[in-house]
């Protein structure tokens, strides 16, 4: 399965979702995460610790995918039309997190109306979801919902012990802390959805 994180919007989560869901991933078989990111966010990430599967550049991941199960890609942000339509056509899932705010939204809106025209199969990810009384998240959900746009029932809480992990250089399940099985459980939701 090759599953690529994308997004037009920084700040919503993407390297973070590709890194965990490569995780959840790893358990059920052989798993290669490749960082396409300009940033180098899951190289830099496995650098600082210890990820339990394989993390490769672009040129590297060329060459090493045909030895694993799963490929996870994280891209750059805001891909091209042509970058676009090679992830989704080279791919059996998109997924797009976003934040439940205007501007993530409407930058989600723009990627969404392009992986329509291509046919992709993509799923809406909501990600730092802030805590209640806060409603934007399920508010988010329901908008996404009634407009009919493919999207994972989990949502990302929004979780300090994920700045930790990538600190630590591990996965969030990895992390000493009392949050970091709340927060793998989002994760865990969501490679389960994927697998389902």
């Amino acid at each position: 399965m090759i599953i690529t994180v994308a997004a037009f919007k920084g700040g919503v989560g993407k390297s973070v979702t590709a890194l965990h869901v490569a995780t959840y991933l790893q358990a059920k078989a052989d798993t290669l995460l490749v960082d396409g990111d300009l940033n180098r966010s899951a190289l830099d990430w496995s650098n600082r610790g210890s990820l339990p599967f394989k993390v490769a550049s672009e040129d590297d991941g060329i060459t090493l995918a045909a030895l694993y199960e799963h490929i996870v890609i994280d891209t750059p942000t805001k891909p091209s039309f042509k970058e676009l339509k090679s992830i989704a056509c080279g791919c059996d899932l998109v997924i797009v997190p976003t934040t439940p705010d205007a501007i993530a939204l409407a930058a989600t809106m723009q990627m969404v109306e392009l992986l329509d025209k291509l046919k992709a199969n993509y799923r809406i990810l909501l990600t730092i979801v802030p805590p209640s009384p806060n409603k934007s998240g399920k508010e988010v959900k329901l908008a996404l919902k009634n407009a009919k746009l493919p999207i994972f029932k989990a949502v990302i809480k929004r979780l300090a012990v994920f700045q930790r992990a990538a600190l630590e250089g591990v996965p969030v399940n990895a992390v000493n802390d009392p949050y970091a099985q709340v927060a793998w459980r989002c994760y865990a939701d969501v490679g389960k959805e994927i697998l389902s």
